[in-house]
């Protein structure tokens, strides 16, 4: 590194190397290829030096810092493996154990919990500081919401759900509530998590490193669907999860697991295991009616996405005023689902009663869209369950399927073609693009050449783009995080931003980074851009697909030919749209 933009020469555990000034003692490490632990740390996110893991001898300093957050200086010596260091971070965390519920065994997190890796390598006694004075399973067990459930006994304090949801989100719907020994993490008043404005986006869950927070399982009500003679089992799987359902069984992040996630749901005892990427196609040929219709005839503008139900959830509560702009398409999931119970129902002679329809998706939040009102199309739910990646990967460990090994295998006709617009759905952006591809051929009644729209890819928040389309100029712009999203909302308030169509997604990067996706551990997610390569394999799929554009996919053509009939009709509004709510702060109004 060059000296003129500053950096200083430390050395960490003997080796010299040159860092910019403004490191931490963790950051130069890093560079140093060393790996100092931590627990409470999450890169951009939460730097509080609050657990005390990542303690680290340094020159100059009077005891020992905690890396995380101490300032490097020229000349620093970093020490991060002395009996010093390795005695005081195995008392932290035996510490942290003293009031901790050590019900590993039937832990959710079990295997994958970060307290439970550092203390094991560190070799600690969970039994050195308990006493008749313990916290351990004193606090009830909060499952009032649909999606999230919360167990405060295996929390640690480190405020990382906290940080997720404040600041990575903006929403701030959780806390450190009470002071000292009582501080414990829980909404204003102690309210119940279903009665705030949480959005059920997951993030907490992600972020969290022990098992004090988790989605719902619903896996055991699949089981019994399966096992019932009566039941028809079909589902529905959603772009993103064959870009990380790997991750759960080990595999490199950004490994595509397609064929062999198809071979192991059947294995299971599914009926019909099919690619939700034509009703992805199918929200994009509706979608992109809707906003031409709203452009020729005066309707709302800008035209919102309502894919993302964390998203749809965080507008009604946070800003119901735009409602109105959001698309009447129901998400990909409902989709499938009120499309397998109409058509699919009706031409193959089965009631819908009987049948029971699920989706594997990278989201907690679709879990409250099963329940929400005017999502049943057949008079019966469009979708039974929704599952998160990490369910069906426990899903497949109880089902004892060696999954790595499996060879690949296809999804089940006539729901087996997915378009490379809809494949891109999972990442921000992938919507906007997606549309684009069909709604610029609609408006001009004839071939668009342009496929890829560069301008709304990549992991950035927010992202504005302008396309011209005949004589029309399409102002758009792109938004992932309610963080972002609630910036873009202001800007269009103040009248700052008129783009005419705008895409949300809940979650930072989009779907591959959903509240239901693999867990990752914090030395991962601080050092690896999961978004961009869990993203790369949809768009790779997309880049290698024989139909680019949803409205040229057969199968979906297929669909409209036998039942119905041209985009936007009377039954496709029926059947494919829905409505929403204008929700107070405190009311989960379904």
């Amino acid at each position: 590194m060059d000296n003129a933009i500053n950096t200083v020469k430390v050395k960490v555990n003997g080796r010299e190397i040159e860092v910019p000034s403004n490191y931490t003692v963790l950051e130069a490490a890093r560079a140093a290829n060393v790996n100092i632990p931590t627990l409470c740390y999450l890169k951009d996110i939460n730097q509080i030096g609050a657990c005390r893991v990542c303690l680290t001898e340094v020159t100059g300093a009077r005891g020992m810092v905690a890396a995380c957050v101490y300032p490097v200086a020229d000349g620093m010596e970093i020490k991060t493996n002395t009996e010093k260091v390795r005695a005081a971070r195995k008392l932290n965390l035996e510490l942290v154990l003293s009031n901790h519920d050590k019900h590993c065994l039937s832990c959710v997190r079990n295997t994958t919990c970060e307290l439970q890796k550092l203390c094991n390598e560190y070799g600690v006694d969970e039994k050195k500081f308990v006493n008749s004075y313990t916290k351990e399973d004193n606090y009830p067990i909060d499952d009032s919401s649909v999606a999230i459930i919360r167990n405060n006994n295996k929390c640690i304090l480190c405020r990382r759900c906290v940080a997720a949801c404040k600041n990575l989100q903006d929403i701030g719907v959780i806390g450190t509530n009470d002071r000292g020994y009582d501080t414990h993490i829980g909404s204003q008043y102690e309210m119940k998590l279903a009665d705030t404005g949480c959005v059920n986006c997951g993030q907490c869950i992600v972020h969290c490193p022990t098992g004090a927070l988790y989605e719902r399982d619903d896996t055991q009500k699949i089981f019994d669907a399966i096992n019932d003679p009566k039941k028809h089992v079909a589902i529905c799987c959603a772009p993103s999860v064959r870009a990380t359902l790997g991750e759960a069984f080990g595999m490199a992040p950004g490994t595509d697991v397609e064929g062999k996630m198809v071979n192991a749901i059947r294995q299971i005892g599914f009926d019909r295991v099919y690619n939700m990427n034509l009703t992805a196609d199918m929200t994009i040929v509706e979608e992109a009616t809707e906003l031409i219709q709203r452009i020729q005839n005066g309707g709302k503008l800008p035209m919102i996405t309502s894919c993302s139900p964390g998203w749809i959830k965080y507008c009604e509560h946070y800003f119901p005023q735009f409602t109105e702009n959001l698309s009447t398409c129901k998400s990909p999931q409902q989709m499938f689902g009120a499309t397998y119970k109409t058509y699919w129902a009706q031409k193959n002679g089965i009631d819908p009663k009987d049948i029971f329809f699920v989706s594997v998706i990278p989201c907690t939040a679709k879990k409250f869209e099963v329940q929400r009102d005017d999502q049943n199309a057949s008079g019966y739910p469009d979708v039974d369950v929704a599952i998160t990646t990490r369910e069906l990967a426990r899903m497949i460990e109880k089902t004892g399927i060696d999954f790595v090994n499996l060879p690949d295998e296809k999804f089940d006709e006539p729901f087996a073609i997915g378009t490379g617009a809809g494949e891109i759905f999972g990442a921000t952006g992938g919507v906007m693009e997606a549309a684009l591809r069909t709604a610029a051929e609609l408006i001009l009644g004839g071939k668009f050449e342009k496929v890829d729209f560069e301008e709304v890819r990549g992991t950035e928040g927010i992202k504005h783009a302008m396309y011209k389309v005949g004589d029309l100029d399409v102002k758009v712009a792109v938004c992932s995080g309610t963080a972002n999203a609630k910036k873009v909302l202001k800007a269009i308030e103040a009248g700052e931003d008129d783009s005419v169509f705008v895409e949300v997604m809940c979650c930072p990067g989009g779907c591959v980074n959903g509240g239901g996706q693999p867990y990752q551990p914090a030395v991962v997610r601080n050092n690896v851009d999961l978004k961009a390569l869990r993203a790369a394999v949809l768009y790779k799929s997309d880049a290698n697909n024989e139909y680019r554009k949803s409205h040229e996919n057969p199968q979906l053509k297929l669909v409209y030919d036998e039942f119905f009939g041209s985009y936007g009709s009377e039954k496709a509004h029926h059947i494919l749209h829905t409505s929403y709510v204008k929700r107070g702060l405190y009311q989960n109004v379904k």
